[in-house]
């Protein structure tokens, strides 16, 4: 009796670094079913090409965006102004490529910082349970209470227009939902018999949320990620066109569309601008989408 209960013991001490084993692999295999999925390859490359043309703003613009070039006003797509010129004789293009690169860091950090707060947040109240969990979570339901982008002009409408604000006021509102996901996720695997041996084993606290449990409940979290990233540079075109975003002459899609509502005759104007911004869009929801039916446990046993 005392052999076997030893060997229950040490199977369950070993069991933490098996799922973590059996994780891995099924990132992996997630990873590699996005990647098979045609919409998930397409929305992966639109993504990709969009993030590697806003890095690379310097090296392929043509002009200064912030250049004045007299005497090409309001000038058609030509050679030489590949998307055209605005009211101040500043190419479209240059002002484009620029202005995505400041839409995606804006969801970068935005996503990126307040994302993974959230996240922590939600694990720890999970985790947690009790009055922990009952601040937390009142906490994050007073900010569900209130859309993204109404909580984005409110922050704005008290700090001030900016690019640094405008990600900080995104953050703000993306926040809850992450923190929603991650209770929930931590609710489930806390649950879990792996679990239950990390903490029979005196794992501490942190290396059971962030080491073994975090792990597991890492997939709808990046569908999650996807889909706010979306929802970020949405927002961020939304508050440039109410002039609540990069100040001017900072280029941003957004305020390139609000540029463009004088001038609905050039559509070159606002056609350029809103393709970049409407094709990112696009890639990130085909690229969350993929990531979900990957993830579909219906779906994989047919």
């Amino acid at each position: 009796m005392a052999a076997a209960g030893k060997t229950r013991a040490i199977a369950a001490m070993d069991e933490p670094f098996r799922r973590s084993r059996v994780q891995d692999s099924q990132l992996l295999s997630t990873a590699l079913e996005v990647l098979r999925n045609p919409m998930g390859l397409t929305g992966l490359l639109i993504v990709l090409g969009l993030i590697a043309t806003g890095l690379a703003a310097p090296l392929i613009a043509s002009h200064d965006p912030l250049a004045q070039l007299r005497g090409h006003r309001l000038e058609s797509p030509s050679g030489e102004f590949w998307f055209g010129t605005d009211e101040f004789s500043r190419d479209i293009f240059s002002r484009t490529v620029y202005g995505l690169r400041a839409s995606l860091l804006v969801s970068v950090f935005a996503v990126g910082v307040f994302g993974a707060l959230g996240t922590a947040v939600g694990f720890i109240a999970g985790f947690s349970r009790g009055i922990v969990d009952s601040v937390l979570m009142r906490f994050v339901d007073t900010l569900l209470a209130f859309p993204g982008l109404l909580i984005a002009i409110g922050i704005l409408a008290t700090l001030g227009a900016g690019i640094e604000n405008v990600a900080l006021a995104i953050g703000i509102g993306s926040f809850p939902r992450f923190a929603r996901i991650g209770r929930a996720q931590m609710l489930v695997e806390g649950s879990k018999d792996y679990a239950l041996a990390a903490r029979v084993i005196g794992a501490t606290r942190r290396r059971i949320i962030f080491g073994h449990i975090a792990r597991n409940a890492l997939p709808p979290l990046l569908v999650q990620a996807a889909l706010a990233m979306a929802a970020a540079v949405l927002i961020e075109a939304s508050l440039g066109y109410l002039g609540l975003g990069a100040e001017p002459p900072q280029p941003s899609l957004g305020n390139l569309i609000n540029g463009a509502r004088a001038h609905l005759d050039k559509p070159y104007y606002f056609a350029f601008p809103g393709a970049f911004l409407a094709l990112f869009l696009a890639g990130l929801n085909l690229l969350a989408d993929a990531v979900n039916e990957a993830l579909d446990p219906h779906r994989k046993r047919r």
